[in-house]
């Protein structure tokens, strides 16, 4: 029988690194973890006149639940992570812009002579059963519903050589990529850098466009259902994630380019070991048919991912058929509960 663990962190057990500290709980490989994420701003940010620079502190932001020690995962090792459920906890939610943070405003390492942005905050009314959110525009009574669909900003594992990183900071670890490719029916692989992998997610948005233009999706808290594995000596190099459709890795650098190229080597090179392509056949084939859907353009590393339709691939198999047998026990835990 599959062992299902269930962890719900007070605010205190939050955790505002990836490394650096000692695990949660330590599960074996196939475990069912049902967990409780807290939103970017720790749940601080309740309405419109709860501004960020006023109800939150500095580094304690975008919180993440674990990690979680993953038994016999070991360096060299690859985690995978299937994303079962994403659930809003709450009715509502929160978005913002920030006066030196976000694609279209001067921050601190592009310095600029025009005036900061505004700091405001937009409340959303999430209705899970409809599966929609509203946005209501601050300066007139403009408003529109939205489908709700739900995604994890932040992911990942403790990175290599000692190393605690800042949860905002996307690297190969995994980290704040902010792809909205994260949702529910993927599974992520996430190259193992220490004992255990150390595995934590948190930053839940109801929805978010490609490239988090603001700096902030609608961020909400989340009640999250994934199921962890491990694939023993096979390393993911990057990010890398799988659908019952498509192929994916994220790349995370400044300056963009750099990540778009990351994220295009990394899957042209493994594409072309799935179907025992030539690296240049892989790379003629994936400039005709690849997407680049873009994570974020404001973090502290910037994120892209190659992607690429599996039916292109003439039946290629990643990681001997992990993804299809995480979601079959995906569904046996939704359809048994």
């Amino acid at each position: 029988m599959t062992e299902v663990v269930t962890y719900r962190p007070t605010p205190d057990e939050l955790s505002y690194t990836f490394g650096g500290r000692e695990p949660v709980r330590t599960v074996k490989p196939g475990t069912i973890l049902e967990l409780s994420t807290e939103d970017c701003f720790g749940g601080r940010v309740r309405g419109v006149d709860d501004l960020p620079s006023v109800v939150c502190e500095f580094p304690y932001l975008n919180p993440v639940t674990g990690p979680v020690h993953i038994e016999g995962a070991e360096p060299g090792d690859t985690l995978a992570v299937h994303f079962v459920e994403i659930v809003p906890a709450r009715d509502w939610a929160v978005s913002s812009t920030f006066p030196h943070f976000g694609a279209l405003t001067g921050t601190h390492t592009t310095a600029t002579l025009q005036p900061p942005l505004d700091e405001l905050v937009w409340r959303y009314d999430v209705d899970v059963a409809a599966g929609t959110i509203r946005y209501h525009a601050r300066r007139s009574d403009f408003s529109v519903e939205m489908p709700l669909d739900p995604m994890h900003g932040t992911a990942g594992v403790a990175p290599a050589s000692f190393e605690s990183r800042m949860t905002i900071v996307p690297d190969v670890h995994g980290g704040n990529m902010d792809t909205p490719e994260l949702r529910a029916g993927v599974t992520a692989y996430f190259g193992v850098n220490v004992p255990g992998a150390l595995f934590a997610l948190g930053d839940g948005h109801c929805r978010q466009g490609d490239g988090e233009v603001t700096g902030t999706g609608v961020e909400a808290a989340m009640n999250t259902v994934v199921i962890v594995d491990v694939i023993k000596g096979q390393f993911a190099a990057t990010p890398r994630f799988e659908t019952d459709e498509s192929l994916m890795s994220a790349g995370s650098a400044r300056p963009l380019e750099d990540a778009y190229r990351m994220s295009q080597h990394d899957l042209v090179t493994w594409t072309a070991d799935l179907a025992g392509l030539d690296t240049l056949d892989a790379y003629q084939l994936l400039g005709q048919v690849g997407e680049a859907p873009i994570g974020n353009v404001c973090d502290p590393n910037y994120t892209v991912l190659a992607k690429v339709a599996k039916r292109y691939l003439g039946g290629a198999t990643a990681y001997e058929g992990m993804h299809e047998r995480l979601r079959t026990t995906a569904r046996d835990y939704l359809s048994n509960r």
